[in-house]
């Protein structure tokens, strides 16, 4: 798959802190990328480095897809404020105003779309609901359902299980995997491992002054999890064993 963005020997911090350095990837079409890290490593500014918030404090970033304004991007839960006035519905129709433009209004098609992204969202009968009136559950299912509108090459989701039960995780998921199958890249900033193991294909760890990327297999191991402080010794032993013990008895 062709890269949709290049990041070459980028550093990423503020004037008196590095956060890291020396990175250098390829998000790809097709790819799921997960971006973990301790508080402070450096995801928060990460995120808003890809969405052209900030500027990095070296190295360069070549988008073959278009401009950093084309992504779909999905905030954490805690930036969102569900008191803001409006239904289910205008909420998802924010992600397509690129299509109908800002003033000219939804069209029949543009109607049609909304109601599809709702459906695959699985909250099509909350269409008419104030949002102070959601779950955290569902408020992050119509939040997923404006990234559908948006129907960008590169999709950015911040903390996209949090406040969410592991029915609605599953379900987010299927979503996630569908854009990946479509060519799209996601790339996931999370905190839980168990989320990323069996459904991304690669993974940026942050942590220690330093950036590691590559496959998940190679770069979420309990060595390098210990080493850029995301888990303690015995934490990773614990979590990989019930790891193996989980997917032995899967395969039972």
């Amino acid at each position: 798959m062709a890269p949709i963005l290049e990041i070459r020997n980028l550093a990423l911090g503020y004037p008196s802190l590095t956060l890291f350095k020396h990175l250098s990837i390829d998000i790809e079409a097709g790819t799921t990328l997960a971006v973990l890290g301790a508080n402070g490593s450096g995801k928060s500014t990460f995120v808003k480095m890809l969405l052209g918030l900030i500027d990095p404090l070296a190295g360069r970033l070549a988008w073959s897809a278009g401009r950093p304004g084309e992504i779909g991007y999905l905030a954490q839960l805690t930036e969102f404020d569900r008191r803001f006035p409006i239904r289910v519905r205008d909420l998802a129709a924010m992600g397509a105003w690129r299509g109908f433009g800002l003033w000219s209004g939804l069209g029949k098609t543009g109607r049609e779309r909304v109601t599809a992204a709702l459906e695959e969202a699985g909250i099509l009968d909350l269409a008419d609901r104030s949002l102070h009136t959601l779950s955290g559950g569902q408020l992050q299912r119509a939040l997923f359902a404006r990234v559908i509108l948006q129907d960008a090459p590169l999709i950015l989701l911040d903390e996209p299980f949090a406040a969410v039960d592991q029915t609605t995780e599953a379900h987010l998921l299927s979503i996630i995997e569908r854009w990946r199958d479509e060519g799209r890249a996601v790339v996931l900033v999370v905190h839980d491992l168990s989320s990323v193991l069996d459904h991304c294909s690669h993974a940026l760890l942050l942590g220690g002054g330093t950036a590691t990327h590559g496959p998940v297999d190679e770069v979420l191991n309990p060595d390098q999890l210990v080493a850029q402080g995301y888990l303690s010794q015995s934490q990773a032993s614990w979590m990989f064993r019930r790891g193996d013990q989980a997917r032995e008895q899967s395969h039972a």
